[in-house]
């Protein structure tokens, strides 16, 4: 096998065949190169595995024994999976609370299993959902090799065979027989970075020598990993500095009247925010910013004058928002703002009168709308403008790269703001937003209350409902907000619509109640949305439907129920459709379920208004996919890199990035071909607008 290479089929690989050949090819592990990326789940070292009789009460530790004894048994109405494993100095349970039939069947007596997990005590030491691996009864990790790798196994490979032994065994052959694998990192990046060879980070990730070695080799493939990312990032901004666009910079009519108008001051955020806008505008290479701010901080405004300033220049502006409910807010904003200026704003949706429609566009073509305000529908192949220079997208991670680009199309290399109300950690910024400059709106108007956050258990909410009540004769409104519809299988989840039966019955009779939910139509929810608006309706009972795009400034009261199967991102969120004008208001988290990561969300809520920092605690706790939608994060090519973890190394392969690309900026040098080489395999399908093909 010493002919093997990185691309050689996995058909030539002893000790795979056919079967196996196809199982991994059915994981899109198909090549050498493939199997060799396939990295261990977590490596086993012998140095850290305990005794059972030295292991310690809430420590974490890795054991590794026989099953002597398993059961099912009952725990008042709940069942749980009972392993008992032995390892010659003592016992320890091993206990699963969750599919327990898939456990009983994977987990049989007789089998030895390596184990870790945090020890607890009850009638004994035991584990409550260890990490387990199954490991071959003559495999001994104490007194064989240092450190064993182990691979992430699905069902489809050990029945196939390939478990942790045959892997091994597979993978030690390939890299014997290999022929030397080329490094695509230039020596400088190697010796500047202190990078380990590209070679040897794939031996000692499989096969480590000692734990140092294993730790290079880690840190050398995440920053591979969050390099050629960065990289992407660094080709997409360099690419939209180099498109020629329409200056603008005039401060005329538009922006005087608005500007003069406001009857509020404008932050010193905002302020700083329109300035490091116009100066994008003012340059003859497009804008390509994205704008954060709290819920709250004052968007709507900046987009506004934004706007204006194109206007004023002598160009249309396009605001694309991802629900009709938003944009029709942004549309009654726009019309408030400008009441006095000589702008004109049109609404393009779904629901567009196909009558208004044909005039909207016929005047759009025409130039006769200075800004359009609409969702999806502004997208469509028969709106055309006549001289479109800026495009605005509110809540742009909720929209797929190709919609923003059908949007941009439509104009001569347009002028892009993207805009945000969920606050991201920087990690994430410049991981997903890296090809974009950043402002951020981190400061609240100065007549904004913080909305007062309480965490209650379910016996005090009669109390709750008593100052709800209190509240609504004054001619306040209340919103109650639950995480489903309906009842499903066995969740004791109280569902929206049982509890609008019974508190527009109960509790709330006396007050006009209404019902929101994802499932009603369109127009059915826009009318709810109406009445809310207008007072008609008291007390909103609503599922996580209004997270974005509720703003009634007199609702002062939010209840969430079931606050503990929330995120934090989603209970900030929704926190912030209350606290929209001047007066007091609270935002009441009802805890149902009690779990040690429930009540931490839960008290990080209440201890804080600040809506970075609660991002920052989210990404911690819950990754994140909290913050993109699966079309956001589909770019990413992880396989061993990790957003939360490898802050450090995201920086030092975004320094790299940014000079490779300065000193040969398409990579055309000879040095980089191995760069260009792998970049191009890995982001074939992105690469339309980056000139580097």
């Amino acid at each position: 096998m010493s002919f093997l290479t990185l691309s050689s089929s996995l058909k030539y690989i002893k000790g795979l065949g056919p079967v196996r050949t196809q199982v991994l090819s059915e994981m899109n592990i198909q090549t050498v190169g493939d199997l060799l990326y396939y990295f261990p789940r977590r490596h086993l070292d012998r140095t850290t595995v305990n005794p059972i009789r030295h292991i310690e009460r809430d420590r974490y530790s890795t054991v590794v024994g026989t099953v002597q004894k398993t059961r099912v048994r009952k725990m008042g109405r709940k069942s749980l999976f009972e392993a008992v494993l032995y390892d010659g100095t003592g016992q320890l349970s091993l206990v699963w609370f969750h599919a327990i039939p898939i456990i009983k069947k994977m987990i049989q007596m007789e089998d030895r299993l390596a184990v870790t997990g945090k020890v607890g005590f009850y009638k004994g030491f035991q584990m409550i959902h260890p990490e387990w691996d199954k490991l071959d009864k003559d495999e001994d990790p104490v007194n064989t090799q240092a450190i064993i790798p182990l691979y992430p196994l699905t069902q489809e490979l050990k029945e196939s065979g390939l478990e942790h032994r045959r892997m091994r065994k597979v993978i030690s052959g390939i890299i014997d027989s290999i022929s030397r694998i080329e490094d695509y990192f230039p020596d400088w990046m190697l010796k500047k970075y202190s990078l380990f060879p590209l070679s040897q980070s794939l031996k000692e990730i499989h096969f480590p020598s000692h734990e140092g070695g294993l730790k290079q080799s880690i840190n050398r493939l995440k920053f591979d990993e969050h390099f050629f990312l960065q990289l992407l990032m660094v080709l997409r901004k360099a690419s939209f500095e180099e498109t020629a666009s329409q200056p603008l910079g005039i401060k005329g009519d538009n922006v005087m009247s608005i500007y003069n108008n406001l009857d509020f001051s404008l932050t010193s955020a905002q302020k700083k925010v329109i300035k490091e806008i116009c100066e994008d505008l003012n340059k003859s290479t497009a804008m390509n910013r994205l704008l954060q701010g709290d819920v709250g901080s004052g968007k709507t405004v900046v987009a506004v004058l934004s706007s204006a300033v194109a206007v004023d220049s002598g160009v249309q502006c396009a605001i694309m928002a991802p629900t009709e409910i938003l944009a029709v807010q942004h549309f009654d904003s726009f019309k408030k703002f400008s009441k006095n200026s000589p702008l004109s704003s049109e609404l393009l949706i779904g629901k567009t009168p196909p009558k208004e429609r044909t005039v909207i566009l016929k005047k759009l073509k025409e130039k006769k709308i200075d800004v359009i305000i609409g969702t999806h529908a502004l997208i469509q192949k028969d709106v055309q403008f006549k001289s479109l220079g800026l495009v605005i997208v509110d809540e742009q991670h909720r929209f797929g790269v190709v919609q923003r680009g059908d949007l941009i199309s439509k104009g001569h290399n347009p002028h892009f703001l993207a805009m945000t109300a969920t606050p991201i950690p920087r990690t994430l910024t410049i991981t997903y937003h890296g090809d974009m400059e950043c402002s951020i709106l981190d400061e609240m108007p100065k007549n904004r209350k913080p909305v007062k956050t309480r965490v209650v258990q379910p016996m005090k909410l009669e109390k709750v409902y008593q100052y709800m009540k209190s509240e609504m004769d004054e001619g306040k409104q209340c919103m109650i907000v639950y995480p489903l519809v309906e009842e499903t299988e066995k969740s004791d989840l109280k569902a929206a619509e049982e509890a609008f039966i019974e508190l527009s019955d109960g509790d709330f009779s006396d007050f006009s109640t209404g019902l929101l939910h994802g499932r009603m139509k369109k127009d059915e929810k826009n009318d709810i949305m109406e009445k809310f608006s207008k007072n008609e309706i008291h007390l909103l009972i609503s599922t996580t439907v209004i997270e974005v795009g509720i703003d009634v400034p007199n609702a002062t009261v939010m209840v969430v129920e079931h606050a503990d199967r929330f995120g934090l991102t989603q209970l900030h969120q929704l926190r912030g459709r209350v606290g929209r004008g001047t007066e007091k208001s609270v935002c009441v988290l009802v805890q149902r379920k009690f779990t040690e990561s429930g009540l931490k969300r839960l008290q990080i809520m209440e201890g804080t208004n600040d809506g970075f920092k609660i991002a920052d605690e989210d990404l911690l706790m819950r990754g994140p996919g909290a913050f993109f939608s699966s079309k956001q994060s589909g770019f990413l090519k992880y396989r061993i890199a990790d957003l939360v973890r490898d802050k450090a190394i995201i920086r030092e392969a975004r320094k790299a990035a940014f000079q490779i690309i300065e000193k040969d900026p398409h990579l055309r040098k000879p040095e980089h071909e191995g760069v260009r080489n792998k970049f191009i395999q890995e982001y074939r399908s992105l690469l339309q607008d980056i000139k580097i093909n």
